[in-house]
């Protein structure tokens, strides 16, 4: 695990990247697994359509995890897939520095997430369940929410 606050750019070392080929693996089960995955301890976990020898459609389940989940994870992956095997190693990832700011929309405020580079704020997104919630509550399409919020930071 990184020895550094989250929002502090670092490298995370001792991380576990996880790739399997699902070729017979139901869609319905893919989510559930993701799902698994994420409350196990997961830090990323997507899917890629493949094609697999005679051409096959399929799916590559990826996954990135500490290396001291890696064991939970792999176990995850064998008992929820038709997989009968896994390809690891280990890995290292590069973090930005982050800050949590608040913009006031007119529906309400909304945390912004930013990505900073030499102390310049680089990127902004603003947090998709704040969105959500405004857009439901206020019966307004999520874009028009998130439109609204990239006004606020120009």
């Amino acid at each position: 695990m990184s020895k550094h606050p989250p929002d502090q750019e670092h490298i995370d070392e001792n991380m576990m990247k996880v790739e399997v080929n699902l070729d017979d693996t139901p869609g319905e089960w893919l989510g559930y697994v993701m799902d698994k995955l994420f409350d196990a301890g997961a830090n990323d976990v997507y899917y890629t359509p493949i094609y697999m020898k005679k051409n096959r459609p399929a799916v590559q389940l990826q996954l990135l995890c500490s290396e001291d989940r890696f064991a939970e994870m792999k176990d995850i992956v064998l008992a929820e897939t038709t997989t009968l095997g896994i390809r690891y190693y280990p890995i290292s990832v590069y973090r930005m520095e982050r800050q949590i700011r608040e913009v006031d929309t007119k529906w309400g405020p909304v945390t912004v997430k930013e990505g900073l580079l030499r102390d310049r704020v680089v990127k902004a997104a603003p947090e998709y369940e704040h969105c959500k919630a405004l857009a439901e509550q206020h019966h307004v399409p999520l874009k028009d929410v998130y439109h609204e919020v990239w006004k606020q930071l120009k």
